[in-house]
């Protein structure tokens, strides 16, 4: 059983104009079993929540906290972050030339582990996970995202996911730049890896149409960042057909 915490959250990030807060206050719990829904217009401050509890440092965390499991997550670097159980899907994964996403998901997973992987069993749960996203098996010969398509990097995303089996995972916008099969491929292997692990999902999405294959648990409607509103499903509906233009008033955004 994990659970994040996050509790009266702020950040702030440096622009040319100077330093800006984006996070103002952010609550929000996540526990094993449960998709929470993150929905937002553009540049309310999804992805720097997103990337704020990962570890990103172009973020500077200015007041609150954010506990996986009763510990202290802003006080782990990245990769003790990952080690503890958090996993984030980027919304744009970098490229890692050089380095084949086989070499890439053995070498992680023995890092979140302690020690490596059997190889027959490894070799026969990364074939059968890249089968179950419709991955050719000559992409795990291939460097890390580089060449990708957008759908291949998000399925690689989702393939990391699945193998590397974190407590709570927050995914950044995997529906963006997806065709409807990607999307579809894509939820699937979310809707395995939370039946499978019972993992803890931050879902953040500009749109509704990813919630219909990936059912959330709760949805929570963010505005200049902040959460403005949270209820059930039926918020995501009533989101796709009034929009964000009630929370936007007198905002800010």
């Amino acid at each position: 059983m994990s659970i994040l915490e996050i509790k009266n959250l702020h950040a702030t990030v440096e622009t040319p104009e100077g330093t800006k807060e984006i996070l103002k206050g952010v609550d929000l719990t996540i526990k094993s079993g449960e998709t929470h829904a993150i929905m937002g217009p553009n540049g309310s401050g999804k992805s720097t929540l997103a990337y704020a509890v990962a570890g990103h440092p172009k973020y500077q965390i200015t007041q609150g906290e954010v506990s996986l499991d009763g510990e202290d997550v802003l006080e782990m670097s990245v990769d003790e972050r990952a080690r503890a159980g958090l996993f984030l899907a980027m919304q744009y994964p970098v490229e890692v030339p050089g380095v084949t996403v086989s070499n890439f998901l053995r070498t992680a997973k023995t890092a979140i582990d302690g020690e490596a992987p059997a190889l027959r069993t490894w070799v026969k749960d990364m074939k059968g996970a890249m089968g179950d996203l419709r991955m050719d098996p000559a992409f795990a010969e291939r460097n890390v995202n580089e060449g990708f398509s957008g759908g291949e990097k998000k399925r690689h995303e989702i393939l990391q996911m699945q193998l590397l089996k974190p407590g709570i995972a927050i995914l950044d916008e995997t529906d963006s730049g997806l065709d409807v099969d990607a999307l579809r491929i894509v939820s699937e292997g979310v809707n395995r890896a939370k039946e499978s692990t019972e993992i803890g999902i931050m879902l953040i999405t500009h749109y509704t149409r990813i919630l219909q294959y990936v059912k959330p648990d709760f949805v929570h409607v963010f505005v200049n960042g902040q959460i403005a509103e949270q209820g059930g499903p039926e918020l995501a509906e009533r989101l796709e057909n009034e929009g964000y233009d009630r929370y936007l008033v007198g905002s800010g955004s």
